[in-house]
């Protein structure tokens, strides 16, 4: 016997909504940085700020992975996809971690090219105020981005987020490294990208682990937390083989529980209602339930 119970599809369309207008308003800021930093450091050829402005580039290509991505997940179960399509926004998740890890690439390049061939841009003021007013936006777009990835529960704004401080890294790392080259150590530059390229990597490292952990269907929720709420019902004589899966906002639950055989059918049905309950009640972010009901073991 079993029983279900599932929130409506409407909640998680408007939820994506959200996110793409996030993701919509994130691209323009980001392809305005992108540009600054592109025109400015060609028209002055400065490879520091010119492959700078190519991170900044990749950040609104991320945008567009995500809005691809979140239309996506947006579309409800079919029978092609009976739990919906909400993997899709862990795919544009380990995208984002892809492009971090091509912009590492770059960035040691980069780093090593200035360390062996003592290479440095020259350093003008409105060179630093440039970065520092992209420096500005930056910041201002991951608090943003950070701050609906958390109310809406979305990884993909929460990934995209930490891409996003990663281009606040490498900015502040060329500004230092102007800093330092304009006081005299033109070595400084290769030195400092080597320090952001290790946080880089870091930040695409959590990226990609979160994701794979959602395509791999890692565990949710507590077992034991599960068990102990459905053994608090009423009815319930055992609970076992808790299994749950999904993303932040959308997990799937089945178990199994023991009633006394000489219940009717409507009456353990009842009983496992009342375990759905329970379960949703004391995780909002549960959406699905299954719960499979048997005669206690002992008592067939």
């Amino acid at each position: 016997m079993e029983a279900s119970l599932s929130k409506p599809q409407d909640t998680r369309v408007e939820r994506s909504r959200k996110v793409r207008q996030v993701l919509a308003a994130i691209l323009v800021a980001n392809w305005v940085v992108a540009g600054a930093k592109l025109v400015f450091g060609l028209l002055h050829q400065s490879a520091s700020v010119t492959a700078d402005g190519l991170h900044s580039f990749i950040d609104g290509s991320s945008n567009i992975l995500g809005l691809v991505a979140m239309t996506a997940a947006a579309q409800p179960a079919d029978e092609d996809h009976p739990y919906g399509h909400g993997k899709f926004e862990a795919i544009a998740s380990l995208g984002i971690g892809a492009m971090i890890g091509i912009g590492m690439l770059e960035l040691g390049r980069m780093a090593f090219d200035s360390l062996l061939h003592d290479r440095h841009p020259e350093v003008t003021p409105l060179m630093a105020g440039v970065m520092v007013f992209t420096l500005v936006v930056n910041l201002a777009v991951t608090r943003v981005e950070r701050h609906f990835g958390r109310q809406l529960k979305s990884s993909l704004l929460l990934a995209d987020a930490n891409h996003t401080l990663s281009d606040v890294f490498v900015t502040l790392a060329v500004l230092l490294s102007l800093g330092l080259v304009w006081m005299g150590y033109p070595r400084a530059d290769g030195v400092v990208a080597l320090l952001v390229l290790i946080f880089v990597a870091w930040v695409a490292y959590g990226i990609v682990r979160q994701a794979v952990g959602i395509l791999s269907d890692t565990a949710r929720l507590d077992a034991a937390r599960v068990s102990q709420l459905a053994l608090s019902v009423s009815g319930v004589l055992s609970c076992r083989d808790v299994r749950s899966r999904g993303m932040e906002d959308s997990v799937y639950v089945d178990l199994k529980i023991e009633v006394a055989p000489q219940l009717s059918t409507a009456q353990a049905h009842e009983v496992a209602d009342q375990v759905e309950q329970r379960l949703h009640a004391a995780f909002p972010h549960v959406v699905d339930v299954v719960v499979h009901v048997e005669p206690a073991r002992g008592e067939r």
